[in-house]
């Protein structure tokens, strides 16, 4: 398995390096988000490794691209204690676990273990690999494009939001709690509230429901949670 970081500190990239080649990954690194892309579709890693404060570019804001170009790999951040203002969005930009400087190796040998981990124990229960194309009325869902439609005219939604929506679309009439979709989405390892999920379902609704109060795909379960449009 092979393990990307990219960060522009120099004793950190030689300290993974040989932290990760110990651990038996293979290992490639870039300075900063001008060679992500690139690298991204050369070296195609299992796991990236993402500090927050690049030169021009914020961590965040890279891992939405990452994401919103359907690279699928976990991410976790490195980021300084001064960096941390909300652990939130670092995971509401697509971020799988989160790791504050200075760290310890056996801390980030274990961090990275249980990702990977995560990401291998489940790949059946993925709802974007069930099945390619699912359509309820005028609304289509198309898993492994990343890709809504209402009336033939794409949605536009941020990966986060998509994966709910996938969620729940894979699984109609199924209730799901907030907690549910919050472990399905980030892990069941991660500091986000729960009311994040709230603010996801507003947004998916504005996006495809005709009438957002009175939704018809994405359905509320008082006191309970979601579910979809049977």
């Amino acid at each position: 398995m092979k393990i990307m970081l990219i960060d522009d500190d120099e004793n950190i990239r030689m300290t993974v390096r040989h932290l990760m080649e110990k651990d038996g990954y293979e290992f490639c690194s870039a300075l900063d988000g001008s060679e992500v892309f690139a690298m991204l579709e050369a070296e195609r890693p299992d796991l990236l490794i993402l500090d927050v404060m690049l030169p021009g570019v914020n961590g965040f804001d890279l891992c939405r691209e990452i994401r919103e170009a359907r690279y699928q790999m976990p991410v976790i951040f490195l980021s300084a204690k001064g960096d941390i203002v909300d652990k939130s969005i670092g995971f509401r930009a697509g971020a799988d676990d989160y790791l504050v400087k200075p760290f310890t190796p056996l801390e980030l040998s274990l961090r990275v273990e249980a990702v990977l981990r995560r990401y291998q124990s489940e790949p059946e229960e993925s709802c974007l690999e069930r099945r390619d194309v699912a359509r309820f009325g005028e609304l289509e869902i198309f898993f492994n494009r990343y890709e809504a439609r209402i009336q033939g005219r794409k949605v536009e939604l941020t990966s986060k939001e998509f994966e709910i929506l996938a969620l729940m679309a894979a699984h109609p009439g199924q209730v799901f709690t907030r907690q549910q979709i919050l472990e399905h989405i980030w892990g069941k390892h991660n500091d986000s509230d729960v009311n994040t999920i709230t603010v996801f379902i507003r947004k998916i609704r504005e996006k495809i429901e005709p009438n957002p109060a009175r939704p018809r795909y994405i359905q509320t379960v008082w006191r309970v949670g979601y579910k979809f449009y049977e």
